[in-house]
């Protein structure tokens, strides 16, 4: 066990830790400002702003020897006997000269810049700058220069600390980022041919991290340029539905409108990154093709009806129906597929229950620093394999379920859809209608199946969700809705919770826990589910090394 100490408190480190001044520093409550770290990256220790004094305690006298120059915190190693001090008048002289000396070049556009409000810049500057500005303020706005299809760098806002070079070097492996000129001149930019014309965009599938990296304002992401002002914002913690990777995201939004995504630090899933394509999938979710009418078929005319009146009438069509066939999409959180799942199972008398589609586009795309776009396009294939595993007696997937319906015709079809893009053709939805007498489709926009529904229920969307996904890892990560779905949509939990003839409102925490004590399998989550999710397999694990203790101790 080592032992520092963070001026004068005493911090204890395990044997195992490898921790830097910054991170120990952190342990003992003490924040010390950083421009260029980042712990995803490695270290260059090139603002200076970390700048701290650092000594020794020697273990047999108790004397401390301190160096006689500050140090940067981010390359410091945090050994037994390490003594560092961060509020040493030394130390606060560094960091003011520090940022006098960006300021000195840093154009004052504050109120045009899309990251005033979460600005390192500002926040550093009103707490460790000078109070009074020695140097001329000259206003003027940065130059700006394009990088790419989707990124905007304004150059005379950077504070170079390189952070987005060694993004693209280290965790995204193309290199598009460079650092061009010396000294004072240096400026961050893309390959260019001697007309400077862009020869190699940044456009990987990673490159709107660069701009979360970004301290300041010198990386604007086109998408979120100049739509909102920060602290206008709520940010929600949530989940990426965009694949099977289940990247943990923030949800930025103000007035039930998302302006952005961002990436929220999980180790276990997707550290500190997630993809363009997670991180732009949110549009649909304000689609004006979104589909918002409850809709059921009288003759061969479409009617608008009431929830009240869809309720009772659903669950006497259900209860009716001989044999029932339903398919549950892993768009759904795994509470709603165990309500669905549970409700169609007491009501119907023959009951068919299979997944439906999963969406594979290419193959599984892996990035050096180990962060992994999945091509299995849904984020709870696993968690809805779970349920229709234990509530349907087999997990019958999309294909065996439309042989099933070709076998043997149903009296009810019940489909849930809630996917951003297409999930099926014409000819499918043909076979389904004629295998059912009731079809019953609920999803976001209009498709072949949708046209052909008996009951045309509008569905949510994955922001306006609350539950939990199990991603590719076997991970379950629990969230609450970050938006109200569109006036006239009901989230497809509180549509089973009532069908169930349950009181109050629909929690997905309840459901959860009464599903942990039905299944073995999600008994790891009996108790709640922690910020960064649990792995499922850990119970697993258990039960497959518990016989193997029993022989050791007999």
């Amino acid at each position: 066990m080592a032992t520092i100490l963070v001026n004068g408190k005493e911090v204890s480190l395990s044997d195992t830790e490898r921790l830097n001044a910054i991170q120990a520093a952190q342990r003992a409550g003490v924040a010390i400002p950083h421009y260029c770290w980042h712990a995803g990256l490695s270290v260059v220790a090139s603002c200076r702003m970390c700048l701290i004094e650092v000594g020794k305690k020697d273990e047999k006298t108790g004397k401390i020897s301190m160096q006689p120059r500050l140090v940067p915190a981010c390359q410091t190693p945090a050994t037994h006997g390490t003594v560092l001090v961060t509020d040493s008048p030394k130390v606060a002289q560094a960091r003011a000269m520090v940022e006098e000396d960006l300021l000195l070049r840093h154009p004052v556009d504050c109120p045009i810049c899309d990251k005033a409000g979460e600005c390192l810049l500002q926040d550093y500057h009103f707490q460790y700058g000078r109070e009074q500005r020695r140097a001329d303020i000259k206003p003027f706005t940065s130059r700006r220069r394009d990088l790419g299809p989707t990124i905007t760098l304004f150059v005379d806002r950077c504070v170079m600390c390189s952070r987005c070079v060694r993004f693209t070097r280290e965790i995204s492996g193309t290199s598009e980022l460079m650092v061009i000129h010396r000294g004072a001149h240096e400026e961050i930019d893309v390959f260019r041919d001697e007309a400077g014309n862009i020869v190699a965009p940044l456009n990987n599938k990673l490159a709107g991290n660069v701009v979360d990296l970004c301290p300041v304002g010198a990386l604007g992401d086109k998408d979120f340029l100049y739509q909102q002002r920060v602290w206008f914002l709520k940010s929600h913690d949530h989940v990426c539905a965009g694949c099977a990777t289940g990247c943990s995201i923030k949800v930025d939004e103000n007035q039930d409108r998302i302006y952005r995504l961002k990436p929220r630090e999980n180790p276990h899933v997707n550290q500190w990154w997630i993809c363009d394509e997670g991180r732009y999938s949110y549009h649909h979710v304000h689609s004006p093709q979104r589909q918002t009418q409850l809709r059921k078929r009288q003759g061969q005319d479409l009617t608008t009806c009431d929830w009240s009146q869809l309720v009772p009438e659903l669950d006497r069509v259900v209860r009716q129906g001989g044999r029932v066939a339903a398919a549950i999409s892993p768009q759904l959180t795994l509470e709603e597929a165990y309500l669905l799942a549970s409700y169609l199972r007491q009501a119907a008398s023959q009951l068919v229950l299979a997944v439906g589609p999963v969406p594979v586009v290419g193959d599984d795309e892996r990035f050096p620093s180990g962060f992994t776009i999945r091509a299995e396009k849904c984020p709870n294939r696993r968690g809805v394999e779970l349920i229709v595993d234990h509530l349907g007696g087999r997990a019958l997937d999309w294909p065996g379920f439309l042989a099933e319906l070709q076998a043997a015709p149903c009296d009810v079809v019940w489909l849930t859809g809630g996917y951003p893009q297409t999930w099926h053709d014409e000819a499918t939805a043909q076979t389904i209608r004629q295998a059912g007498s009731t079809l019953i489709v609920q999803d976001c926009f209009s498709s072949p199946l949708w046209e052909l529904a008996d009951y045309q229920i509008p569905g949510a969307t994955f922001a306006e969700r609350e539950g939990s996904f199990v991603n590719a890892g076997w991970r379950l990560q629990s969230f609450r809705w970050a938006v109200r779905p569109p006036s006239g949509v009901l989230p497809e939990g509180a549509l089973y919770w009532q069908l169930l003839g349950r009181r109050g409102l629909y929690r997905a925490t309840d459901i959860l826990a009464e599903a942990a004590r039905e299944m073995a399998a999600l008994a790891v989550v009996a108790d709640g589910v922690p910020p960064l999710g649990v792995d499922l397999r850990v119970r697993q694990l258990a039960e497959a090394a518990e016989p193997d203790a029993l022989a050791a101790q007999a």
